[in-house]
């Protein structure tokens, strides 16, 4: 079973003020130590990387960068599932709902996860 990893499950492992740091951080040594891949996009880690290094600073982003992802499979978004993800955006023409979204849960369907 793989699972796929968004930017919000990231940055609350990063940061040890977010409401959600303790159980992050303990799903995902959990995640690690269980062998279960764990995979992202290209999207997500270049969302990830700038929400990190403006928030938290570069040694946040020097954490990401150095530590989580190498244990990340990192799948590199084509032309094909950008379209994709920006036709189900502007189709839903909801505010809230950003591109990395849209890309990554047309990702997930493509590549049959559901976590």
């Amino acid at each position: 079973m793989s699972v796929f990893v968004d930017t919000s499950a990231l940055y609350a492992v990063l940061d040890a003020d977010d409401d959600e740091h303790s159980r992050a951080v303990a799903e995902w040594h959990r995640l690690v130590r269980g062998a279960f891949p764990l995979v992202t996009t290209s999207y997500v880690l270049v969302e990830t990387t700038a929400l990190v290094q403006h928030r938290l600073g570069m040694d946040a982003a020097r954490a990401l960068d150095q530590d989580i992802r190498p244990v990340l499979r990192i799948e590199w978004i084509d032309e094909d599932l950008h379209a994709t993800g920006m036709a189900s955006m502007l189709a839903a023409g909801r505010r809230r709902l950003s591109l990395v979204d849209c890309i990554s849960f047309a990702f997930m369907s493509r590549a049959g996860l559901r976590e």
